[in-house]
């Protein structure tokens, strides 16, 4: 596949959170240092221009907070973000299953969404090409605001596992 084929890959855990005042999960705001974690990981997106064509965010408040900091980093470059209910209690499969049904026109894919699923549907894409140190540092810890970045060769609806290459992991 010739390399303007590529597609790409974002995968983020949301930053830091609080305690929710209701203790409600799905209402936990960012902390304070969240803030800056989000805002740091969408300025290290827009250096390396990793620029999405689309944003899909679990509708929990820590998600949306957290897309709210990426997009103020990207700018006008920023799409609306697709605020998706069902990648709040996925798993991997299910949060692999709403990857699957991105337009094949979209070249750059952002995907904000909660542990475990974030570093399980890491593991189960990354590809034996993958980035040797970046793999690692995802499967030993993956922290608030981490980002994994892959290259797609394939069709968004044919994603399953082992089929995408991991290049970096970054962490604010």
């Amino acid at each position: 596949m010739a390399r303007h084929d590529v597609k790409t890959l974002l995968v983020m855990r949301h930053a830091t959170a609080a305690w929710a005042a209701d203790g409600v999960d799905h209402h936990r705001p960012l902390a304070g240092h969240g803030h800056e974690e989000a805002a740091a990981t969408g300025r290290w997106m827009t250096e390396r221009g990793w620029i999405p064509d689309q944003i899909v965010c679990s509708d929990a408040l820590r998600t949306r907070q957290t897309c709210v900091w990426i997009g103020e980093a990207l700018g006008e470059k920023a799409p609306t973000p697709y605020l998706d209910p069902r990648l709040y209690g996925a798993d991997a499969t299910g949060a692999l299953s709403i990857v699957n049904e991105t337009e094949e026109s979209t070249r750059s894919l952002l995907v904000i969404g909660h542990m475990p699923w974030v570093q399980g549907l890491g593991m189960r894409l990354m590809s034996a090409d993958s980035d040797e140190d970046a793999a690692l540092d995802m499967a030993q810890e993956y922290p608030p605001a981490g980002l994994q970045v892959f290259e797609v060769e394939k069709p968004w609806a044919e994603l399953d596992g082992r089929d995408a290459r991991l290049v970096s992991f970054i962490t604010p």
